[in-house]
């Protein structure tokens, strides 16, 4: 069970891996778009981040502070992602705070993920 529950974590980690990246290339291009890679990773990093707030018969406590505070911040990236897709499709580009704000969480969640135990 406990090699099942690794298995996960490295899906999670992908996830992020692909909307990091994704962001990332987008940045370094100079192109503030949402493309649907980042859309994909997001989806792969909740997906996969839900399933590990199961209990999966641990005999530890699972930290849920640490698992609500990740999940709001997971929220807020889905939620920019979709209005800057939203103003993309309407005018052509989305705001700028919203671009670099999706990088910025994305980094900060990973973070929250490695420093916080």
């Amino acid at each position: 069970m406990e090699t099942l529950r690794h298995v996960v974590v490295f899906v999670h980690l992908i996830g992020f891996a692909t909307l990091f990246g994704a962001w990332a290339v987008e940045a370094f291009n100079r192109r503030i778009r949402v493309t649907p890679l980042m859309n994909i990773g997001m989806v792969i990093a909740a997906v996969a981040g839900l399933a590990l707030a199961a209990p999966w018969g641990l005999e530890y406590d699972l930290n849920y502070t640490k698992i609500g505070v990740k999940l709001i911040v997971l929220l807020i990236i889905g939620a920019f992602l979709g209005i800057g897709q939203s103003k993309q499709r309407k005018t052509g580009s989305m705001p700028s705070a919203l671009f670099w704000s999706v990088g910025v969480l994305t980094a900060l969640n990973a973070a929250i993920a490695v420093i916080w135990r």
